[in-house]
């Protein structure tokens, strides 16, 4: 923290030392001002998700869900793989923490787009989350 304040610090004081000088409008100076200020200020966790119930999931969710909770036997090679959450819509965790595992779509031959997302140890996950659109969303499976 005290490294992010004194880089915001500087870059204040040369905004302003920009600004006063005429070189960029006061607006853009401000800017530059705000950009120091970004990783002081970052969101630390993701959004609250919506949730879906067990009972709402398709057929093929709950099946997994339930290969989940007794280890296997998988479908996929992939599944149980570590999930990076490269795309920051789930609460940060540990690389690891993270597993995801393949719902079968109903005619398609890939492994198509659903997929179960838990996290914690494998045959006992703390959370389990839905997507149907291969990472865009993702809700909270209660159960």
């Amino acid at each position: 923290m005290i490294a992010s304040n004194a880089a915001f610090a500087f870059v204040s004081a040369a905004a302003v030392a920009v600004a006063r000088r005429g070189l960029l409008p006061a607006m853009a100076a401000m800017l530059l001002v705000g950009a120091a200020a970004g990783p002081a200020h970052a969101r630390e966790s993701a959004p609250a998700l919506p949730e879906i119930a067990l009972a709402d999931l398709p057929p093929q969710a709950r099946e997994v869900h339930a290969l989940i909770l007794r280890g296997g036997p998988f479908a996929y090679e992939r599944d149980g793989v570590t999930f990076g959450n490269r795309e920051r819509l789930l609460p940060a965790k540990p690389r690891g923490f993270y597993h995801e595992y393949t719902v079968r779509t109903p005619g398609t031959k890939s492994r198509g787009a659903r997929r179960i997302v838990c996290g914690g140890p494998k045959t006992a996950p703390e959370v389990c989350y839905w997507t149907a659109d291969h990472y865009a969303s993702f809700s909270r499976i209660r159960e």
